[in-house]
């Protein structure tokens, strides 16, 4: 499966667009939406980086999405509906592959994708730095919303 509109405007939505470099909430140079290396050789952000125009961190965003989108097919072996895919490929681009792999989350999805509690374990997910972050517990809200809207 490939990321869809929904699942592509929630992610941009809450990583928001930084035409020049940032540093994110635990101190990570970033830009576009969300990156913290650019493509295709993996060079990290650094704060004295060139600005980017909103198409190229488009264009950057939906190849970076790929490996998020094979991660999230690899890891689930259940039958997801687009908006769950979606919201999936969004939890793994903020937190990893490896977070998703080891999470209850993946666990309840496997087993029954359609579990209600599932929404409960997206909620878990709102720390970065050990710290509660609002805009996390809202971007883990959206990502259930999606998770069960039809």
């Amino acid at each position: 499966m490939k990321t869809g509109e929904k699942g592509l405007a929630l992610i941009k939505s809450f990583e928001g667009f930084y035409s020049k470099p940032y540093k994110d909430p635990i101190g990570i140079p970033t830009i576009g939406y969300g990156f913290t290396y650019y493509l295709p050789d993996r060079r990290k952000v650094t704060m004295q980086d060139r600005r980017l125009t909103e198409h190229q961190a488009t264009c950057m965003l939906q190849e970076i999405l790929k490996g998020y989108e094979g991660d999230v097919s690899r890891l689930v072996k259940s039958n997801l509906t687009q908006n769950q895919f979606d919201s999936l490929v969004s939890f793994t681009f903020n937190l990893g592959a490896a977070n998703l792999g080891k999470s209850t989350l993946l666990k309840k999805v496997n087993i029954n994708p359609n579990d209600p509690s599932i929404r409960e374990e997206f909620a878990k997910w709102n720390k970065a730095g050990g710290k509660v972050f609002a805009g996390l517990v809202r971007r883990r809200r959206a990502e259930a919303d999606l998770y069960f809207s039809k």
